[in-house]
C-alpha cells in the first residue's frame, strides 16, 4: 500500500467501511519513566502522562516474551473488583476511585487494498486503497476521580 498515492490528498474523505466500536479494558499500569523500554516514541506520544500509562494483560505478556523486565508493570485491581466501582462520570467526590473511560475514533484510515474488475482483464487488479472507520473505548482504574476529569458523561 505504500506505493499507492492519493490523487487528491487534501480531499475530505468518507470511510467505505465502518468497523464499529472496540471496547478495551486496560488493567495494567506501566511505569512511565521506564516506558522507553517498550517504545522510544512513548514519551512523545504520551507527553501528558505524569506517572503511568495503561495497557492490557495480553500486551504485557508480549513484552515479557520480548525480554522486558516485569518491574515496569503494575497490575491494577482485578476486573471483578473494578466492576463494583462506578464510572468516573457518576462520581461526585474527586478523591474517590473510579473507572475512567476514554474514547477515540479514527474517522478515516487506509485499511486494505481495493481491487477493481475490468472487461479488458481476466483477473481483478489493484486500483486503490479501501478506507475504514474504527472507534475505541478504553476503561481503566484511577485511584482518584480528579485524574479523570474529561469523563463527565455517564457510560452509554
Amino acid at each position: 500500500m505504500a506505493k499507492l498515492r492519493q490523487k487528491n490528498p487534501r480531499a475530505v474523505r468518507q470511510a467505505e467501511e465502518v468497523r464499529g466500536l472496540e471496547h478495551l479494558h486496560m488493567d495494567v499500569a506501566v511505569n512511565f519513566s521506564q516506558g522507553t523500554l517498550l517504545s522510544p516514541h512513548l514519551h512523545n506520544v504520551c507527553a501528558e502522562a505524569v506517572d503511568a500509562i495503561f495497557t492490557r494483560q495480553e500486551d504485557v505478556r508480549f513484552w515479557l516474551e520480548q525480554g522486558v523486565d516485569s518491574s515496569v508493570f503494575e497490575t491494577l485491581p482485578k476486573a471483578s473488583e473494578q466492576a463494583e466501582l462506578p464510572h468516573c462520570g457518576q462520581v461526585g467526590d474527586r478523591g474517590k476511585p473510579c473507572v475512567c473511560r476514554y474514547g477515540l475514533s479514527l474517522a478515516w484510515y487506509p485499511c486494505m487494498l481495493k481491487y477493481c474488475h475490468s472487461r479488458d482483464r481476466p483477473t481483478p487488479y489493484k486500483c486503490g486503497i479501501r478506507s475504514c472507520q474504527k472507534s475505541y473505548s478504553f476503561d481503566f482504574y484511577v485511584p482518584q476521580r480528579q485524574l479523570c476529569l474529561w469523563d463527565e458523561d455517564p457510560p452509554g
